[in-house]
């Protein structure tokens, strides 16, 4: 089995588990900018692989349907592209990531919280003018305020 490392994930485990992990390199950037500590630890035993573009594509399509597209960062739409691309299992804490590997059939585990109870859709509701979207923008078109995301009911 292949394991599929989030930062999130990495932030919460105190030791590697011993299957094979592969992260995205901007996984690594993202150590190296909060500075943990674990890097210089952890050193050659994590190893980096690009997503295709292929799956990048199909994640981001799937992550615009269920409203995660706004919620994600490049970072975690890498980090499922290559869940999908090695057909691993994808370690991570954060909420929309596993949201849009169960949508998509990737196994996900989360380290450091319970993780989802059911695949969530999301919209968008400008905070001025209350207007809803679909999509997330960085600003209301409507009004320019900014937008909130919640859970579609």
């Amino acid at each position: 089995m292949v394991i599929i490392l989030d930062s999130s994930a990495l932030f919460s485990m105190e030791n590697l588990p011993e299957e094979e992990c592969i992260c995205p390199p901007g996984v690594i950037d993202e150590l190296r900018k909060y500075k943990d500590p674990r890097l210089d630890l952890w050193g050659d035993m994590l190893r980096t692989s690009d997503c295709t573009q292929t799956s990048l594509k199909k994640v981001e399509d799937e992550a615009k349907k269920s409203g995660d597209l706004g919620r994600l960062s490049p970072v975690d739409m890498t980090v499922i592209a290559l869940g999908l691309d090695l057909q691993g299992t994808v370690y991570s804490d954060d909420f929309s990531i596993q949201n849009v590997c169960a949508r998509m059939g990737i196994d996900y585990k989360a380290i450091g919280t319970k993780g989802i109870k059911k695949i969530e859709r999301w919209n968008y509701q400008c905070i001025g003018c209350k207007k809803w979207y679909k999509e997330k923008m960085d600003e209301c078109p409507i009004c320019g305020s900014p937008m909130r995301s919640h859970r579609k009911r």
